[in-house]
């Protein structure tokens, strides 16, 4: 079945027009780390990995240290830091890489199952960086980490599916047969170089998500975004030239990679990594009690 994709432009003059899917965000290659663990916390990793098929989430320049616990995949949100997401395509085949953040299409803003979504596209043995939300042909809006009554999510009223990044990845059966240059509509609103002020939320907001915020509002009530739980804002423009191409793709997924994201306290919380100081033992401390101490007043 012919899926419509979305690729960015040249990196470089030695790739083609589909070698990769964001223009200005680099173009990497690597081998792909040990498999996904289900299972009891272990030891710190650095990338996602399911059937070769890899994901990390790039924090300062450096991956994110990630933690097996469970049954997930968890990293440390670190509060208005900036990240992107590098994706590694492991096969022989081009792939097409359904991509969400906070149950959001990283593309068009819609929550949708991964095979209805919009995609990216990762060359035979490729590597994609994404680094925010695509707001047109051109352009694209930082991804950083913030509370969730800030985040983009809540700003769209979709905040059911807050901390979560999720990559589903289908393999092309044939050769593209269509290719067009311009961005479907709604336009999404004015873009600027700062990231949204709360106040702005509901002017701001792209139309994208419009349809999917009134069907929200039948939907069951969720917990209100809070300030205390980690999600993903909608930061500064930056530039991200992308282009849309028809693809064949197999309907049977290759791979899907779920990372969940958390602030340090949370991840205290829940066990997943230890606490910053030694917890107090309260035996030692009550046998260590006395009712005086051998001394004479202390001098003020």
């Amino acid at each position: 079945m012919l899926k419509r994709i979305v690729v960015g432009l040249a990196v470089a003059a030695t790739l083609s027009v589909v070698a990769v899917c964001v223009a200005g965000y680099g173009f990497h290659r690597g081998a792909a780390a040990e498999g996904e663990i289900n299972s009891l916390p272990a030891e710190p990793d650095e990338v996602a990995v399911q059937n070769g098929f890899s994901v990390q989430v790039v924090v300062y320049g450096s991956p994110a240290t990630e933690y097996a616990a469970r049954g997930k995949r968890y990293i440390e949100a670190l509060e208005n830091a900036e990240y992107e997401l590098r994706i590694h395509n492991p096969g022989s085949s081009r792939v097409a890489v359904a991509l969400s953040v906070d149950g959001l299409n990283t593309i068009d803003a819609r929550h949708t199952s991964a095979w209805d979504a919009h995609k990216w596209v990762i060359e035979p043995y490729g590597t994609i960086t994404v680094r925010g939300w695509q707001m047109s042909s051109e352009n694209a809006r930082r991804f950083y980490f913030t509370t969730e009554r800030d985040s983009y999510a809540a700003k769209l009223g979709q905040a059911a599916n807050l901390g979560v990044i999720s990559a589903v990845f289908f393999r092309e059966r044939g050769q593209p047969v269509t290719v067009t240059q311009n961005w479907p509509k709604p336009v999404y609103g004015k873009e600027d170089d700062t990231r949204m002020p709360r106040e702005r939320a509901e002017q701001s907001a792209p139309q994208a998500g419009a349809a999917d915020a009134a069907k929200s509002k039948s939907a069951p009530a969720y917990p209100p975004p809070d300030d205390e739980s980690a999600a993903t804002g909608i930061g500064r423009s930056v530039r991200n030239d992308v282009q849309w191409v028809h693809m064949d793709l197999d309907p049977k997924a290759v791979s899907e990679v779920t990372i969940c994201y958390e602030y340090r306290a949370a991840l205290v919380r829940l066990g997943i990594i230890p606490r910053d100081y030694p917890k107090p033992n309260v035996i030692d401390r009550r046998e260590r009690a006395q009712g005086f101490e051998p001394k004479f007043c202390p001098q003020p």
